[in-house]
């Protein structure tokens, strides 16, 4: 449903929070599919409870930002502007 309607609604942009610690069961899912429907450059960035150790491996499927539990809205508003043309 969300590569879906990121394709129907055209953005630049894709938001993923997840707090049950399925992120690397679900985000590779979204990654692939957003893919598989030619969206490889919307900017995709997630938050939620994510451990240290699976940054790296999310980064490298191509999430340009991971957020924990406490950042500041500020941080990830100027990531946004920094990053979306």
């Amino acid at each position: 449903m969300i590569a879906e309607a990121a394709l129907q609604e055209d953005v630049d942009v894709v938001g993923l929070s997840i707090l049950s610690g399925a992120h690397m069961t679900l985000f590779p899912r979204i990654m692939k599919l957003l893919k598989d429907k030619g969206l490889e450059g919307i900017l995709v960035f997630a938050g939620g409870i994510i451990p240290d150790e699976d940054v790296p491996a999310l980064k490298e499927m191509g999430i340009r930002a991971i957020y924990g539990p406490g950042t500041p809205t500020g941080d990830i508003v100027n990531f946004l502007r920094q990053n979306v043309q």
